[in-house]
């Protein structure tokens, strides 16, 4: 039995046995005096302190942080996003920055690789720049559950010490990365939409909008190892393919306890609507209160198939139950950076702006002349976009050839 990460105060422990239930891992067990821990299925997710009544349970501070040198960690890291065999986009982003930031630091790109049956995706991330692919393939890992996939990138990370992680700002990547940076205390910036070194410090430069992107925002976490951000889809240049270029491959052993979790995937039902995921949609007509009802909703989605887009929402649309929450766009739902963006009944919040104004032309349909989606438009409108959008479709399926 090795030691634990858990440290159990022998001269508090009442031996009560509050906390043994609450350990996910069954780490925990009553001695013949007080609780005992295994630290070979203890992980130090600290799900057990709170239920201790006479605070005898505490994780003294990462040794991630404390017991290394600043010449011990090195190389930047990416988590691979993949389902179903697919790589998504925001992978290629991610690898065309750590590129650069492991040039100025003088380190490897490692990527971390996590699923089943996965080893066929190796060739297409090396050839995206990265020198290293670390492998975690385990049939318990086939779906993304993020207290394993948590599991195996701190086991990464204690192993290998990268001192950059990169991951996207999806909803995998949110739900992921928090839980890595609680359990090694390191530091995370979100939805970052830029990333330097340092010359001097060699610390990670982590720029993201503030105040709904009034403002930019600097970050640095120079006291802290792995230094972690997540990145915005769509933002970033993708990593150019070099056909043939080959790197190392090095296949992650895992004890078992790591990978077992307090939650299993019983069943899928996916709520993207018919037309194309607005994450990888290069255009997105988007619909907000001014739709007036979900029904009017059909409008938007005959645009889209027309044009070969993807449906967009604002958070009121959402809210009001007109359309799912995979389709919001803005601060509290999705970023999108595609070439049009055609905003059709949206008022234009700065929330809302701040997930889309990066478009590169932005189309804006409103019956208020004032509202402040106009000074953001590249294009407006003033109209009753029930009346518009019907008369743009018809105009670009004639156009197209589509009627």
């Amino acid at each position: 039995m090795s030691d634990s990460l858990l440290k159990i105060d022998g001269d508090l422990c009442i031996a009560c046995g509050a906390c043994i239930s609450t350990c996910p891992f069954g780490a925990l067990s009553m001695g013949e005096r007080i609780v005992e821990c295994d630290g070979d299925l203890c992980t130090g997710c600290g799900a057990c302190i709170p239920s201790c009544p006479v605070s005898a349970l505490s994780i003294p501070e990462s040794t991630v942080e404390g017991t290394k040198s600043a010449a011990e960690w090195k190389d930047v890291f990416v988590v691979v996003e993949q389902s179903d065999g697919y790589i998504h986009s925001i992978t290629w982003e991610l690898l065309g920055e750590a590129k650069k930031l492991a040039a100025s630091l003088g380190v490897k790109v490692g990527s971390i690789l996590i699923g089943h049956d996965v080893s066929n995706l190796v060739s297409e991330l090396t050839e995206r720049g990265s020198d290293i692919v670390y492998v975690a393939d385990r049939e318990e890992l086939t779906y993304f559950q993020d207290e394993r996939y948590a599991a195996v990138i701190i086991e990464a990370i204690e192993k290998y010490h990268p001192q950059v992680i990169l991951c996207g700002a999806t909803a995998v990547g949110r739900s992921l990365v928090s839980r890595v940076a609680v359990n090694v205390k390191a530091g995370l910036t979100a939805d970052c939409t830029g990333l330097d070194i340092d010359p001097d410090t060699q610390n990670l430069l982590q720029t993201r909008p503030a105040f709904g992107g009034n403002i930019m925002a600097v970050i640095e976490t120079p006291n802290h190892r792995p230094q972690m951000a997540t990145v915005r889809p769509k933002v970033m240049k993708e990593a150019e393919i070099e056909p043939g270029r080959t790197g190392e491959t090095v296949m992650l052993e895992l004890a078992d306890a790591i990978l077992k979790a307090r939650t299993e995937r019983l069943s899928w039902e996916s709520t993207e609507g018919p037309t194309v995921n607005i994450s990888e949609a290069n255009i997105i007509v988007s619909g907000g209160r001014g739709m007036q009802k979900p029904e009017n909703f059909k409008l938007l989605e005959e645009l889209a198939e027309v044009i070969g887009g993807g449906v967009g929402a604002s958070r009121a649309a959402v809210d009001s139950d007109w359309i799912p929450y995979a389709h919001q766009v803005g601060q509290t739902g999705k970023t999108v950076c595609p070439s049009i963006y055609i905003a059709c009944g949206i008022s234009g919040q700065i929330q809302h702006l701040a997930g889309m104004s990066t478009s590169d032309i932005i189309v804006a349909i409103n019956k208020d002349p004032e509202a402040p989606i106009f000074g953001a438009a590249t294009y407006g409108i003033v109209g009753d976009a029930l009346t518009i959008v019907p008369l743009l479709t018809a105009a670009f399926r004639k156009r197209l050839g589509k009627d």
